[in-house]
């Protein structure tokens, strides 16, 4: 969808959201009907349009008034738009149900009672104490996501998993990967949090690490706060990275071919002053004892995305028989092409979806929105022993939080079956 496409949608719901506070603010009326103070009455409603209303309109000027990219203040004028929206959701959703009763019950006693009293209105009184359940149950987003913008986006989680191959050379067997995945470094509002993921990954002392795209969210310099820190990111074997399709400037606008082109340049730049090696369509060996591995690295390729990476190419050269872990952003990029492709690549680790930053992993039932779209949207997938791994992402994107899917660490074990 183009910019002016993306405007007007924003702009419908935020008309919509509007409309939802008409009625939403008529609830909270009945709510603190049986209040005695005028006063507090008159603070109750006050702070309702200044927070749900004034919240729309903050988000209308942040849209309205776009700069080149995408800030810090647009994203938390978003998050901030959907916290209160989807509150308003579950507050309506129990007030609507009380009116669709209270509208048949009017009804039936009209059918049944054809000669009501002087004065007595066709409907009955909204009753309060379902404004008040109403209340209760829009607590829960309400309480979820400002918890989620204050501390869920940066709950760093360490994910271990152990991965066995019939196919392993021998010196690799208990061979070790830190894989971090989706920085999005210019959404990153807490430099200390920041840090204690790093140290979390760091203290994983793995054999390699890898990064799996979009370092920045568009611009190159978003990074550049940050290098010392993920430089800091070592590995006996090596530091790899990819990019993302953030990583390419397509979502940001630009003055000219040229501005775009050097920002890109200074992002791959970026990549080597953090002490990366940058893999573009390409492969390397990695070498332990007698044996080695193939190490490939392809540019973006995702479905609806930028579609540059170039797995033929990036093949050249790699011995047919070689353990092969391939860096590709996009997991659809393993759904697509690679589990199908005649070269078998045993492993291959992704990032891009975030899981969404909201949803429910537990042992009984896991659910993200995102999976509406991707069929692998976090951790592991196996077809005829060709493994993905898709991990959760260490930042967070237009939505300032994260609620259930948390920002991920991932540790790797390759062991001989």
């Amino acid at each position: 969808m183009h910019h002016g496409g993306i405007m007007r949608v924003l702009y419908l719901f935020s008309l919509f959201s509007l409309l939802l506070d008409i009625y939403a603010y008529h609830g909270v009326k009945t709510w603190v009907s049986g209040w005695k103070s005028v006063r507090r009455k008159k603070i109750a409603l006050r702070s309702y349009l200044v927070f749900f209303t004034g919240v729309t309109i903050l988000f209308l000027a942040g849209i309205t008034f776009s700069t080149q990219y995408l800030t810090r203040f647009q994203e938390w004028a978003l998050s901030l738009f959907l916290t209160f929206l989807i509150t308003k959701l579950f507050f309506i959703i129990v007030l609507l149900l009380g009116d669709i009763v209270r509208f048949f019950w009017g009804i039936l006693r009209r059918l049944f009672k054809p000669k009501p009293a002087s004065g007595e209105p066709f409907f009955p009184s909204r009753r309060r104490f379902i404004a008040e359940a109403g209340i209760l149950l829009a607590a829960v987003p309400f309480t979820g996501f400002f918890y989620a913008m204050f501390k869920g986006k940066y709950d760093y989680r360490l994910h271990e998993v152990t991965l066995y191959f019939d196919g392993l050379p021998a010196s690799f067997d208990g061979f070790t990967i830190t894989q971090l995945s989706d920085f999005h470094s210019g959404s990153f509002d807490n430099m200390s949090a920041v840090t204690r993921g790093i140290e979390i990954a760091k203290a994983q002392q793995s054999d390699l690490f890898v990064f799996t795209g979009d370092l920045v969210n568009n611009m190159a310099w978003e990074v550049e706060p940050y290098i010392s820190l993920f430089s800091q990111l070592k590995a006996p074997y090596g530091q790899f990275s990819i990019l993302g399709n953030h990583d390419y400037g397509d979502y940001a606008r630009w003055d000219n071919p040229e501005q775009k082109a050097a920002n890109f340049e200074k992002i791959k730049q970026n990549h080597q002053t953090l002490g990366y090696r940058l893999m573009l369509n390409e492969n390397t060996v990695i070498r332990k004892g007698p044996d080695q591995l193939a190490l490939i690295g392809v540019e973006n390729w995702g479905r609806g995305f930028i579609q540059v990476g170039d797995i033929d190419k990036a093949l050249e050269g790699v011995d047919k028989n070689a353990f092969k872990i391939l860096l590709s952003h996009d997991p659809t990029h393993w759904e697509e092409k690679i589990r199908y492709h005649p070269t078998t690549i045993h492993l291959t680790l992704s990032g891009h979806t975030h899981g969404a930053q909201f949803g429910i992993e537990s042992d009984k039932l896991r659910w993200s929105p995102v999976q509406g779209r991707y069929l692998d949207w976090a951790g592991l997938a196996n077809e005829k022993d060709r493994y993905l791994y898709v991990n959760r992402g260490f930042g967070f994107l237009a939505f300032s939080g994260r609620l259930g899917i948390w920002p991920e660490i991932t540790k790797l074990t390759l062991r001989k079956a």
